[in-house]
């Protein structure tokens, strides 16, 4: 057996069942056994950040590691942006990244490049396989890294995949996730038993649908004010699911919420920072004074220490859920308030919504929360260009769940490519874009610099409109139907049809004015 069948097969025997590529030469080897090895299924990528952001979309979606297989230093480093998204969605993933064979690196050949450096930045763990006896036991020991709740790189010079005496390696027994202790919990039961100002702050698994409840019950018991982090990679939504209200983005309000609290308990999380820093403010949210207690950290089993809290508070009240909440059909102009009541009215049940929505967030979040009962995938990272490649995984991993991607203009254009996989695979997803030709946030920024108008050279940086990028046209070319909508009416539409089809649709909704 050669080394490139003992990676495959030790993947296989690990649990990773789906790989997201868009390989080179040095990864022929590794390719050829695709078609060797039973139970693993390639996903072709057009660019290596929509593999990245599908493998994210993927974990996300079923807890279990996903793999990539990227080439050498230039695959890993487009594939770096959406490798920061699942690291910040503490997300396993097992990235693999081809490279030169191991004698001929040294002679610095076109494509050499630091790998380990490159790796680094976006991966809690990185090893480099030194031979084809030793690379199954690495691609075990990745996957058992991964499920850490991590980005774990495996490099694969093209001599560790050559070779006649290589073995799979066996899967790794797996680790239960950590929790804050009984004695602990217990500490942590009695501070917040008698501080009404508490305030518990939720992400990770605490977000699910178990989490959540267990949250509700807390702050049922003990008028605890439950939060949830405003960067979440994947939250359980919809009506009769469990309230929450988001720790305020804006920094000065987030530095008074939490400064109020006498205890905050962290679920799922580590203690929170500034998204961006400014002048006078501190980058850390929780105020000095304030008593920090940690149930669970961000890759930790947050829904069992949840869950083991409200026992030891006796809990049993169920607490708030979201009632239905159906928006109206929406008329007249199109914008945010409009696209998101069309999406609260239209939502199928037990959707899952891929989002990077920027500026429109606020009311398309606030008008599905008593939509169907659905899960949210948001933005953990803030690098943009998410959406859609983490719509290709989540429908990959769930093909017998409606997929809905809502994806700004700006974002949309870093991963165009994702849409000609969502068609080559027949994903059911449909992709709606929102489209308002400009870099809208960016354009917020620059007024907090105490500008009182828009320079225009300025405004040629913050303008995408010049020329309008054609997303119905965009997606025609990719492979699947694409729609145009310039009313409320019409994207309402639109919408309902494309989520009644199977299939890959996309809907470039155009705002007004």
């Amino acid at each position: 057996m050669n080394g490139a069948e003992s990676l495959v097969r030790s993947l296989v025997a690990a649990g990773v069942d789906h790989v997201f590529t868009n390989p080179g030469s040095t990864e022929m080897e590794i390719i050829k056994e695709f078609d060797a090895v039973d139970g693993f299924r390639p996903v072709l990528g057009l660019f290596e950040g929509v593999c990245t952001g599908a493998a994210d979309g993927y974990a996300r979606m079923t807890g279990k590691p996903a793999a990539t297989l990227l080439h050498v230093g230039p695959g890993l480093a487009n594939g770096l942006a959406n490798l920061h998204n699942a690291k910040r969605a503490y997300s396993p993933v097992v990235n693999m990244a081809g490279d030169y064979p191991s004698y001929h690196s040294p002679n610095d050949p076109l494509l050499a490049s630091d790998l380990e450096a490159l790796a680094a930045s976006m991966s809690g763990w990185v090893r480099r396989a030194s031979s084809p006896a030793t690379l199954g036991q690495d691609a075990a020991d990745a996957v058992a890294a991964a499920r850490e709740g991590q980005v774990a790189t495996l490099i694969v010079p093209q001599d560790a995949t050559w070779g006649d005496d290589a073995q799979p390696a066996p899967a790794a027994s797996p680790t239960p996730r950590k929790r804050a202790s009984d004695s602990e919990i217990e500490k942590i039961a009695a501070a917040i038993a008698k501080d009404e100002t508490a305030i518990l702050l939720v992400n990770g698994n605490g977000l699910s649908e178990r989490g959540l409840a267990a949250a509700n019950r807390i702050s049922a018991k003990t008028g605890c004010r439950l939060m949830v982090e405003v960067f979440a990679a994947r939250m359980a939504r919809g009506a009769g699911r469990g309230q929450f209200g988001p720790l305020p983005g804006d920094q000065p309000i987030a530095l008074e919420t939490l400064g109020s609290a006498g205890n905050v308990v962290l679920a799922g999380t580590k203690p929170p920072v500034a998204y961006l820093a400014y002048e006078g403010y501190p980058g850390m949210l929780i105020p000095e004074g304030v008593a920090t207690h940690t149930l669970a950290g961000p890759a930790d089993d947050a829904e069992g220490a949840l869950e083991a809290l409200a026992t030891a508070l006796d809990a049993t009240e169920a607490g708030q859920s979201y009632d239905s909440a159906v928006p109206e059909i929406p008329a007249g102009p199109l914008n945010p308030k409009t696209v998101g009541m069309a999406i609260g009215a239209l939502l199928p049940e037990n959707a899952i919504v891929a989002a990077e929505t920027t500026t429109s967030g606020g009311p398309i979040f606030g008008f599905t929360r008593g939509a169907t009962p659905h899960d949210w995938l948001g933005l953990t990272g803030g690098s943009i260009g998410m959406a859609i490649p983490l719509a290709v995984g989540a429908s990959v991993a769930c093909p017998d769940r409606k997929v809905l991607c809502i994806q700004s203009d700006g974002g949309g254009m870093y991963t165009n490519q994702a849409l000609w996989t969502l068609a080559r695979e027949g994903l059911d997803v449909v992709t709606v874009i929102l489209t308002n030709r400009r870099y809208k946030i960016l354009e917020h920024e620059y007024f907090k610099t105490g500008a009182n108008e828009l320079g225009p050279k300025a405004d040629t940086l913050f303008d995408i409109g010049n020329p309008d990028i054609d997303w119905a046209h965009l997606a025609k070319g990719m492979g699947m139907e694409g729609h145009r909508a310039e009313t409320a009416e019409d994207f309402a539409k639109k919408l309902e049809a494309a989520l009644a089809a199977d299939g890959p649709q996309l809907i470039d909704a155009v705002y007004s004015g």
